[in-house]
């Protein structure tokens, strides 16, 4: 490993495709370099995880709530710091969460405990065409993460007229000077630009000293006392954790069409049988398709994660209560983080 780890941000609203375009860096990511996968979940539990595809692969999670955001800062910081001056990838890609709002990520890779370790390359913004407008008009963190972003892979084309696609690519111009776009399926775009040529020789020593306990809590404490005073408040969204302890499918589909209509996001790993499905819910629209994990996941088998607002997150409890398989298992609030 070199003296230099190239940072790459992937962002975009809910389900746009995010973990499925990790999955194909992976995938195609040269094995004589070291990658490292930092991954935010808004929920109390993390599902994407589980869904990366790969062994030996290092990989970081930060759940209830954004990186971004002052909730979980200190996490991001902390998590930062060992990827810094322990793992020392060649490679960081970091994957937000989808209600993030990205625009201080490359000033907290500067800060000097970091000791120019990162060089940000890319910020990448995952789009689903087939939600895109719907998500723009409603949330504040879409905006954000469009005019930072520098790369815009435009996901589900196959799912929209070409209409549609000439108007994401004009909402994008009106905020960012020069966007550069690829349009696809299954976010199946070329991988070469996020590959990097390694240092050769003495340019690949590491020399870096650690920073102590005492010098790491400083830098956090100091960072909180002044946090963005420009910053954007955050999008009002609150996610629960419910199981399901049915037996029949077909059950748990009839129930899902019965889900608030302003649900955001949903996804859950199911057990029916010896049959295993993945259900996955972008506003109003879902699939329950059969999956075959390739990684532990016992522990999250019949648990779904949902996102709404707090009145969707009241809908859901008083359906719950007509469906005693669906039991509610936590509920989660950022705004209410001490």
């Amino acid at each position: 490993m070199g003296t230099v780890t190239n940072v790459i941000l992937i962002t975009g609203f809910l389900g746009s495709g995010k973990t499925t375009f990790l999955n194909r860096i992976i995938k195609r990511f040269p094995k004589d370099q070291k990658l490292m996968i930092l991954m935010n979940e808004f929920g109390e539990i993390g599902l994407d995880g589980t869904l990366i595809e790969g062994d030996d692969l290092d990989i970081l999670e930060i759940s209830k709530g954004s990186i971004f955001c002052v909730c979980v800062k200190t996490d991001f910081i902390r998590a930062l710091s060992q990827i810094a001056h322990d793992l020392k990838p060649d490679v960081l890609i970091v994957e937000s969460t989808g209600v993030a709002n990205p625009s201080d990520l490359k000033k907290d890779l500067k800060l000097s405990i970091f000791k120019n370790r990162f060089h940000m390359k890319d910020q990448i913004c995952l789009i689903d065409a087939n939600c895109f407008e719907d998500a723009y008009n409603t949330f504040i963190s879409v905006e954000k993460q469009i005019a930072s972003s520098s790369l815009f892979v435009i996901n589900k084309v196959d799912l929209v007229s070409q209409d549609t696609i000439s108007a994401i690519k004009k909402i994008i111009a009106t905020h960012h000077p020069s966007p550069e776009f690829y349009e696809t399926s299954y976010a199946d775009i070329p991988m070469e630009r996020f590959y990097f040529k390694q240092e050769s020789g003495e340019d690949r020593m590491d020399t870096q000293i650690p920073i102590s306990s005492r010098e790491l809590d400083d830098a956090i404490e100091k960072l909180l006392e002044n946090p963005n005073i420009n910053a954007t408040p955050p999008d009002r969204l609150m996610s629960a954790v419910y199981s399901w302890n049915g037996s029949d499918i077909d059950t748990f589909k009839s129930m899902v069409l019965l889900f608030p209509k302003k649900l955001i996001r949903a996804k859950g790993i199911l057990a029916n049988g010896t049959a295993t499905y993945l259900f996955n819910l972008v506003m109003s629209q879902h699939t329950i398709d059969l999956y075959t994990p390739e990684k532990q996941c016992t522990s999250l088998i019949n648990n779904i994660v949902f996102i709404g607002s707090p009145e969707v997150i009241k809908e859901l409890e008083t359906l719950s209560l007509k469906y005693p398989d669906l039991a509610q298992k936590s509920v989660f609030d950022p705004m209410k983080i001490n």
